[in-house]
């Protein structure tokens, strides 16, 4: 029976806007300098994972995530617009307070991760669909027993955790957030080839 394949879904490091609890959605925001920190941390732990492929989101804070470990490992970075977070349109750059002002309802949905409720928001559906369809490719990139590293964002890893597993809409909302720098492990079961979720929010301490 051949080994199964390992996926790992890491949430980039803390951003300035992160800190200032402003919305980032696609916004191209760096990393604060904890956030470098955090992912020069986070790389060694990754890296002793001996990953075979990095896949990263487009976005600035994921690709500054990606780029020591993508060094610890010896490896190129691939990068791919569907790992993007969802999209939030005009409301990205506002302060959660500023949208709970002016758009409870869209606040209150968006603390709750009804993203559907959200006004502006990128549909659930649409992100679904691109998150499961690159983690899809990055797993058929894998060979047997290989492990393949994908650098997104929370929400949309969070939402991505449930697809792969088969979770409907309302049971991911039972996941908390990812802490920056957290990541996933889902393991491939080599009998059945379904991913069973390993770790959830493993951090570097």
């Amino acid at each position: 029976m051949s080994e199964g394949r390992t996926l790992v879904l890491l949430r980039h490091g803390r951003t300035p806007w992160n800190h200032s609890g402003r919305i980032q959605g696609h916004a191209d925001v760096e990393l604060d300098d904890h956030g470098v920190a955090q992912a020069a941390r986070t790389a060694p732990v990754l890296a002793a994972l001996q990953p075979a492929l990095i896949w990263s989101s487009d976005l600035l804070r994921a690709r500054l995530t990606a780029a020591p470990l993508a060094e610890a490992c010896g490896l190129p970075v691939t990068t791919d617009a569907r790992l993007r977070e969802f999209g939030f349109g005009p409301y990205e750059g506002l302060t959660h307070a500023a949208l709970g002002a002016s758009d409870p309802a869209s606040h209150a949905a968006m603390r709750r991760g009804d993203y559907d409720q959200v006004t502006h928001a990128e549909p659930t559906d649409v992100v679904r669909a691109r998150m499961l369809a690159v983690l899809t490719d990055l797993r058929d990139a894998l060979s047997p027993g290989e492990t393949g590293i994908a650098v997104s964002h929370g929400a949309a890893v969070r939402l991505a955790t449930a697809a792969v597993l088969g979770w409907p809409d309302e049971q991911f909302r039972t996941l908390r957030g990812l802490d920056n720098c957290g990541w996933v492990v889902l393991h491939e079961h080599p009998a059945d080839g379904v991913l069973r979720l390993a770790a959830y929010n493993r951090t570097v301490s």
